[in-house]
This record gives C-alpha cells, sequence and structure tokens, in this order.
C-alpha cells in the first residue's frame, strides 16, 4: 500500500476537551513529546492534510499546523487515512497498516474504532462518523492497530510519562547517553538525547533513573537546574533553573521553579519560580512570578474536574490546573487543585480564582468580567511579538470567533 494521506479529526469526545477545544484542533495538543498530529505524521511517513473541526476553529494557524476545514469538506479523492486525533499509534502502526491489502475498512486500536481507510475510488466517511467513529457498522475485516485512545482531556497530562518514554525509545533506539560537558551531573541509565546546538550549563543534574530526557535543537538548560525524566524540552525551549520531572515542554519556552508531571504545549512563559504540578498549559500562558498550583487535596481524596458536561471524577489523586491558550496570571496567583481557566483569561489579585474560570475572563477571584475581544487581541499580539511571531488574519479572525463561541455558551450572557 502506498502511503495514504492523512486527514486527523476531532470527534464528539475531542471536541469537549476544554480548556483547549475553544481555541484549536486536538490534533495539535501535546502528548508525550510531541503532538499527536506530529506523532501521526511520523508513524504513517505521511504529512497531515487537514484536520477536520468545528467551524470556530477555521482559519486556526500555528507553524507546521494544517488547515482546518469543516466535516463536509473530507476530502474524496484517493487512499485515504481519517483517524481521530485522539487515537496515539503506536510506532509500529504504520508498517501494520501498509500490509493492508483489502479495500475501505474501519481503523481499530484496543477493539476501539478510531478511523477508516478509505482507498481511491470510494467514499469519504459520511458526516456521523467523524462524530462517533463506532457507530458506522459497515466495512468489512477492521485495520487493527497497536496504540492507545485516550478518552479524557486530563490524560494528556497523566499518561504523558509514559509516552514520552515510549516516543524516545521509538525515536532513537539505539541512543545512547551524549556526551556531557564538564561540570553536568548525571544520574541513572536512560540515555540523554541533545539535539543541533542544545545546550547545558555546569551545576546540572540531570537524573535518566526513572526514564530519558531529550533536549531538543537550540534547548538550553541553565546552571541550578535538576531535571529528571522522562522528560522532553522542545526547540529553543530554555529551562532557567529549578527542579523539573517528568514533564513535556514545547517550542520556545521559558521555565524556571517548580515543574513535575506537567505539560507546556509551545511559547509558555514561567521565567519565575513557583510550583506547577500535574498541570497543563496551553499556548502563549504566562505565569506571574510565584504563581503556584495546588495539585493535592489536604484529605488525599481523588480530585474532581470541571468538564463541559459537568463536574466529573478523575480518579486521580493528583491533579493541577488546566490552562487554555494565552490565559496570564498575575503575580503569586494561587490555583486550587483541579482547577479549568478557559483561553484567554487574564487573572491577578491575592484571591484565590473559582475552580472553573469561563473563557475570556477579566478579574480577581469571583469578581470577573468579560476581557474585551479588542483588548485581549491587543495583548495577545503584544505578546506574541516578543517571540517574533504575527498575529495572522485567520489567526485573530478564528480567536475573534472562539469569543464569541465563548459569549453565547456563558450562563450570563
Amino acid at each position: 500500500m502506498a502511503d495514504p494521506t492523512l486527514i486527523l479529526f476531532d470527534d464528539a469526545l475531542s471536541r469537549r476537551w476544554e480548556p483547549f477545544a475553544l481555541t484549536r484542533p486536538a490534533g495539535e495538543l501535546r502528548f508525550g513529546a510531541l503532538l499527536t498530529r506530529e506523532r501521526a505524521e511520523r508513524v504513517f511517513g505521511t504529512r497531515c492534510a487537514m484536520h477536520l473541526a468545528a467551524d470556530h476553529l477555521a482559519g486556526f494557524e500555528e507553524e507546521g499546523a494544517p488547515p482546518v476545514r469543516g466535516y463536509g469538506e473530507a476530502p474524496a479523492e484517493g487512499d485515504r487515512l481519517f483517524l481521530a486525533a485522539r487515537a496515539i499509534p503506536g510506532w509500529q502502526a504504520g508498517e501494520a497498516l501498509k500490509g493492508w491489502t483489502g479495500g475501505a475498512a474501519p481503523v481499530e486500536i484496543g477493539g476501539e474504532t478510531v478511523g477508516w481507510y478509505a482507498p481511491a475510488g470510494s467514499p469519504a466517511p459520511p458526516r456521523e462518523f467523524f462524530d462517533e467513529p463506532g457507530s458506522r457498522s459497515e466495512g468489512g475485516e477492521p485495520i487493527r492497530l497497536p496504540g492507545r485512545v485516550l478518552r479524557q482531556v486530563w490524560e494528556l497530562m497523566s499518561l504523558t510519562p509514559d509516552q514520552l518514554t515510549e516516543d524516545v525509545r521509538a525515536l532513537f533506539p539505539t541512543a545512547a547517553t551524549a556526551e556531557l560537558p564538564h561540570g553536568v551531573h548525571r544520574l541513572g541509565e536512560h540515555p540523554v538525547v541533545l539535539g543541533e546546538e542544545a545546550s547545558i550549563e555546569p551545576g546540572v543534574v540531570l537524573d535518566t533513573s526513572a526514564g530519558p530526557i531529550w533536549l531538543d535543537e537550540g534547548a538550553t538548560v541553565r546552571a541550578f537546574t535538576r531535571l529528571a525524566g522522562p522528560a522532553y524540552v522542545g526547540k529553543r525551549s530554555t529551562v532557567l533553573g529549578g527542579s523539573l520531572e517528568a514533564c513535556s515542554i514545547g517550542p520556545v519556552c521559558r521555565i524556571r521553579g517548580e515543574f513535575a508531571e506537567s505539560v507546556a504545549l509551545g511559547y509558555v512563559n514561567k521565567a519565575h519560580d513557583g510550583h506547577i504540578g500535574h498541570a497543563y498549559l496551553g499556548a502563549w500562558v504566562n505565569l506571574g512570578a510565584e504563581t503556584t498550583n495546588s495539585d493535592l487535596k489536604n484529605n488525599y481524596g481523588t480530585v474532581r474536574l470541571w468538564t463541559p458536561d459537568g463536574e466529573a471524577d478523575t480518579g486521580e489523586i493528583k491533579m493541577g490546573c488546566f490552562l487554555g491558550d494565552h490565559v496570564k496570571t498575575g503575580i503569586g496567583l494561587l490555583l486550587n487543585t483541579g482547577t479549568v481557566v478557559g483561553a484567554g483569561s487574564n487573572l491577578f489579585g491575592a484571591a484565590m480564582p473559582p475552580k472553573y474560570v469561563p473563557p475570556f475572563s477579566w478579574g480577581s477571584g469571583d469578581d470577573l468580567t468579560d476581557f474585551r475581544l479588542d483588548k485581549f487581541l491587543e495583548v495577545a499580539e503584544r505578546a506574541m511579538g516578543r517571540r517574533k511571531v504575527k498575529l495572522t488574519g485567520g489567526a485573530r479572525q478564528q480567536l475573534g470567533e472562539a469569543w464569541k463561541r465563548a459569549r453565547e455558551e456563558s450562563p450570563t450572557g
């Protein structure tokens, strides 16, 4: 089988993955060391042609991301692999797909239908398939692929350490620990992988006892950092000092202080001390000095988390915060266990905000008002400009649609 065109789609479950689904397709979320889209591209050896996602995401633009299209625009020509963005194919899935000699067929991972293979001459799946892939009964023997399937948004955080170890093992199967600069101390037997122009200052401790460490191209780790694997530090990101463990840090981030079992999607600024644990930070999040989240209840019970379908018991004893894209916090802000902050919110002051903050909120504690769209876009453009990234017309329009959608869904109007 020749490499088919890869199309990722958001199904009904991943469209509820707030606080992130309002501003980005699920394929552009980080899980393990990679975006889910990046992993699928590497596994199947082909670029993703498009995301099929909700209408309010039209215009989504980020470096490397394919365009977002409506579900009715699913391509009808050539060999196509339609895959749910929450499906995480195993690293051998590409070979398993190439061995397929049949016609159109459902694609399964772990017994769950997560996609559809449509050879040339066959139609794209119907619209309802993209809501619930398991609802389509026709098709013969399924194509069974190795991998895992995510169901809850918090699994993007809780399962990242295990996935990160799998990613490094698959991408660098023969990796031995790179030669480290004088004054850098290494513990453990897992490898340390250094990308081109990655740098580590003397006085850094790299602990690979529990998993590998991968510093991507241009990543920097400053002195007085203890970085424990499994850990990934993305391209051109800087770790400024502190204690970090079991974390995945995307490109062009600045991280300092305690950062444990957490994910920073990309362009995150946490340049000061403060504890962030068992958390997921969206793109362009900026945390004021000493911003800190709790990730353990005083009674050691499981943490409940706000979702669009009501509060859910995560079954997890440790659960920090989930901050949507472009969230900003002021100095010293405290976040309760299991706090969800909607995209575009700006929080400050001494009062702790509620455990759910609606998107595009502005204020302190419970005293929250709407963050005006023009003011939000002004701040976003200024923040992105500091990293030499332009807020494009398409992205501006898409964020405007997200703002409108948030206002329509707000219980207060």
